[in-house]
């Protein structure tokens, strides 16, 4: 774990440079706006360690699986989003000698991520050779009000000379992702242009034709003086707006650029340029100050109903306020197109696909601080592709309209390279379907069953009905071949959470098929004879799948097996660990790991937690003493899960450990990997952390209620619920709990099992 920035509520502060930390540095001040997003790289030149990224939301690559064996039903592809043309570029060179900060001499050096306001600023002192100082002061954003520009504001002044300065600014599509399986460049150029003061590339990506124009003007200052003395020009795969003038010391030289960034997501090909060209002439009338202002007031709304306020620790109210910065930078539910990568736009490990852990884990923030069509969309992306679905299930064997959700998608298709993954982690399909009884339940909302949610039910329970098998040595149903959440065992039997959260899915659709019968028979009718549903038959057979499953169950150690076979491995805690062999997965090989008793991540106490109320509190206690010891957390999507139900059962401290551990994950880079992007899906479990965790929030059959707990460690805490159109204040402090309705219609929640009327 490293402590490399500094301790601020509402911005990440890097003091000093250390190249050591820059590509973790370059992840952790990453901006986006739903539709783009940037690592924190620098814009002038820099010969050091370096992901330089840039990425467009939706455009992505089949980079050809590299295997060395296949199998039926193997995806073809991974599907990687894609390093995109690099917009932010500059060339400065000073009396001949380039800016580069792995070369110079560099002193003062500050960079903030101003999270309140959504800006990425820094500034340094540069000495170059014979003695030769500039300060440099740079600011850039990517707007969040008009979704398709970005700006920098970029200074220098030279301290203690006069003389030459060549800035060179200029975007530049030859780029390739460090991910690449055969080293090759996804793009092919299209063209470049250079028009007035506007210079823009294209290009399309090899396979699948989308393509992306991004360009800019820029304005020149000495102090506040505007310059005209820019040269525009491009050659192949580059465009470029040059400055060249004669430096007086002590006057400060602005670069203001205004960046468009469009692709054939929302244009036609051979409309891009002009598009770009556009946006950028939109930025430039507006102005860089009034884009600002516009942004800072984007933010202040967003704050107003995101915001986690903690009092007394600022180590946990910085690390929460970097989590909500980043997730609402990233998904924006603006496009029914778009879902949430697993590292956004910060890094491309695991393609910046799909998983189960939008369902999992951001419905729930989203439907905590959004209006509840942003979560709808989230919803509305796995309908429409439903019928790829099932294709991934008719590739496996499945028939009859069963529907196996892919583990990493893109479009629908499987896209995941690893068998144990792609075949047997099939508990994501249950994720799927807990995602629309959590919108249901949360909203009150039904609408969705008729809007493709009873088909989407419907396929995923079908795919169980026929992926279960009978054990006439048990007489029960048994789940075979199968990875459940803890990716350090495979190909197991009878997975708990997977055997559970299946036959929720069955009983679950067959109530929701029952009660839309009843409500709307004509409607039902029409989907039934769409689906070509056999209610007397596939019903019947649900019933008898999740009235006979088979449970793992240890009667000595009182707990749910994660697995049959469990207990067989040799017991130890995860404090047995030498600290020099964590984590795990960074230090063993797989076969050790295979073999080990130790679990990734939540994975009985995942269902423990999706299905708290099935069980009593004794049962709850048990199974999470038995099973957090054993766990290494080596998931970002571990500690979370266990902050909540540590709090549930007031283990405060170890509840407090795990909150740190899941809100400064990356701040803090506790896995050793913060250098390949940011854990983003993982960041909406931090706020589930707190509200749920904390704030001890539950709905449970449509109603709302609180139960409290405040680490020792806080004098104080609050936070805001949006819950079926009302928007609801929780307000944390010593021993008491306040409670108010800051808008929407009066409703009653329950407090400690109380029930407040709040008006």
């Amino acid at each position: 774990m490293k402590k490399y920035f500094s301790e601020n509520e509402w911005q990440i502060i890097e003091n000093g440079f250390d190249p050591q930390f820059h590509e973790s540095a370059e992840s952790i001040f990453s901006i986006g706006n739903g539709k783009m997003g940037q690592r924190g790289m620098f814009e002038e030149q820099y010969s050091g360690k370096s992901l330089q990224g840039s990425y467009v939301a939706g455009v992505y690559y089949p980079d050809k699986t590299r295997v060395g064996w296949w199998k039926n039903g193997y995806p073809e592809y991974f599907a990687k989003v894609l390093n995109s043309p690099n917009w932010i570029g500059m060339n400065i060179e000073i009396e001949n000698e380039c800016l580069d900060l792995a070369k110079v001499k560099v002193s003062n050096f500050k960079r903030v991520l101003d999270m309140q306001h959504g800006l990425l600023q820094r500034s340094f002192h540069a000495e170059l050779s014979g003695g030769k100082q500039i300060a440099v002061n740079v600011e850039r954003f990517v707007s969040a009000t008009h979704d398709e520009i970005a700006c920098i504001r970029y200074q220098i002044t030279p301290i203690n000379f006069s003389g030459k300065l060549n800035w060179s600014n200029y975007v530049d599509g030859l780029v390739k992702n460090m991910d690449s399986n055969y080293d090759e460049i996804f793009w092919d150029r299209v063209a470049e242009e250079a028009i007035g003061n506007h210079v823009a590339i294209q290009v399309k990506t090899k396979k699948l034709d989308f393509s992306v124009a991004a360009g800019f003007e820029i304005k020149c200052f000495e102090n506040d003086q505007l310059q005209e003395q820019i040269a525009i020009s491009s050659k192949p795969w580059v465009a470029s707006a040059d400055w060249q003038l004669q430096m007086k010391q002590g006057n400060t030289y602005t670069v203001e650029r205004f960046v468009g960034v469009v692709s054939s997501l929302n244009y036609s090909s051979d409309s891009l340029l002009k598009a770009c060209r556009k946006n950028t002439q939109q930025a430039v009338a507006l102005g860089y100050d009034a884009l600002r202002q516009m942004q800072m007031e984007y933010w202040k709304n967003i704050w107003s109903h995101c915001d986690i306020k903690i009092d007394g620790d600022v180590a946990a109210q910085q690390g929460i306020r970097f989590n909500i910065f980043q997730l609402s930078q990233t998904y924006t539910g603006v496009d029914e197109r778009l879902n949430i990568g697993p590292k956004g736009f910060t890094g491309e490990k695991y393609g910046g696909s799909t998983y189960w852990d939008t369902e999992a884990y951001c419905i729930p923030f989203y439907l905590g601080t959004s209006d509840p069509k942003i979560a709808k969309q989230l919803l509305n992306y796995r309908f429409k592709q439903l019928p790829k679905a099932i294709e991934n299930a008719s590739k496996l064997g499945f028939v009859k309209g069963a529907a196996l959700y892919p583990m990493v998608t893109m479009n629908g298709e499987e896209c995941h390279n690893e068998w144990e993954i792609t075949f047997e982690e099939i508990h994501r399909n249950g994720a799927i379907a807990f995602a629309i009884y959590n919108y249901e339940n949360y909203t009150a909302d039904l609408s969705y069953r008729a809007e493709g949610g009873a088909e989407v039910l419907t396929g995923i329970a079908r795919f169980w009905a026929q992926r279960i098998t009978w054990s006439e040595n048990k007489k029960q149903y048994v789940m075979l071949g199968v990875t459940g959440p803890n990716e350090y065992e495979n190909n197991i039997n009878n997975n708990w959470y997977t055997n559970y959260i299946a036959c929720w899915c069955l009983k679950y659709t067959s109530q929701v098929l029952a009660e839309w019968k009843q409500s709307d028979a004509s409607a039902y009718n029409a989907f039934a004879a769409k689906v070509e549903f056999d209610e007397v038959t596939e019903l019947t057979k649900w019933k008898h799948i999740f009235d006979n499953m088979f449970f793992p169950f240890d009667e000595n150690a009182n707990v749910f097996l994660q697995q049959e076979g469990y207990l067989d491995k040799e017991q130890m805690l995860a404090s047995d660990l030498k600290p020099s062999e964590r984590p795990i997965n960074q230090h063993w090989s797989w076969d050790r790991i295979l073999r080990s008793c130790f679990i990734k991540q939540a994975d009985v106490l995942q269902g423990l937690f999706l299905f708290e109320n099935h069980f009593d509190l004794a049962t709850l206690k048990n199974n999470f003493d038995f099973y957090e010891p054993r766990t290494v957390h080596e998931s970002s999507l571990s500690p979370c899960i266990h902050v909540i139900q540590a709090a549930k059962l007031g283990y405060q401290e170890k509840a407090y450990e795990l909150y740190l551990r899941t809100s400064r994950l990356d701040l803090d880079d506790y896995n050793h990997e913060v250098h390949e992007g940011l854990h983003i899906t993982s960041m909406a479990g931090t706020w589930m952390a707190v509200v749920m965790g904390f704030g001890g929030m539950r709905v449970v059959d449509g109603a709302l209620s609180f139960a409290p707990m405040m680490p020792k460690q806080w004098k104080g805490f609050s936070f805001t619920i949006c819950f079926k159109g009302a928007v609801i204040k929780v307000q944390v402090k010593d021993q008491n709990v306040d409670l108010s309705l800051v808008s929407g219609n009066p409703l009653t929640v329950k407090l400690f099992e109380e029930k407040v009327q709040l008006n």
